[in-house]
């Protein structure tokens, strides 16, 4: 896959971005509202990046500097659905990575214990289960810390 274009969303794209969360999974199953979506993606606390590939909208990833004990966290990220299964998850979690690198030497993220194929992304880009909350946002399903060292 070609190189992506990632940069900071703008207001429109934010909206774009809440609207793809809200859409997806594992949003969907966690009843996340596309309103909660919306102010986690305008909340000035965090970075929302958008990613493009060939001038259309592509991934967004949603980036907690202070997440987890004053550790970057990654919030949220996920593909429009013509581009998943492109790399465009991984084009991501690489930028996150370097956006924090020389800054922390620790990244964390959630993935919900239903999320195979996004947890299988996590640990193929080097990220380790280190604890498990179980029942955390809906019964029955656990969600999953993972870090990587930066």
């Amino acid at each position: 896959m070609k190189d992506i274009d990632i940069h900071l969303a703008a207001d429109q794209e934010k909206d774009l971005a809440a609207h793809l969360l809200a859409s997806s999974e594992p949003w969907i199953t966690l009843r996340i509202s596309e309103e909660q979506c919306s102010k986690n993606c305008h909340d000035s606390e965090y970075y929302l990046f958008i990613g493009y590939k060939n001038e259309k909208p592509a991934g967004i990833i949603l980036l907690d500097p202070k997440g987890v004990a004053g550790s970057p966290y990654i919030k949220s990220i996920a593909a429009f659905p013509e581009f998943r299964g492109q790399g465009i998850g991984t084009k991501l979690l690489s930028f996150a990575e370097d956006f924090f690198r020389g800054d922390s030497k620790h990244l964390f993220i959630c993935v919900s214990s239903f999320n195979h194929r996004a947890r299988n992304l996590y640990e193929k880009s080097g990220f380790n289960a280190i604890g498990e909350l179980k029942d955390y946002i809906i019964q029955g399903a656990s969600e999953i810390l993972m870090h990587k060292g930066l």
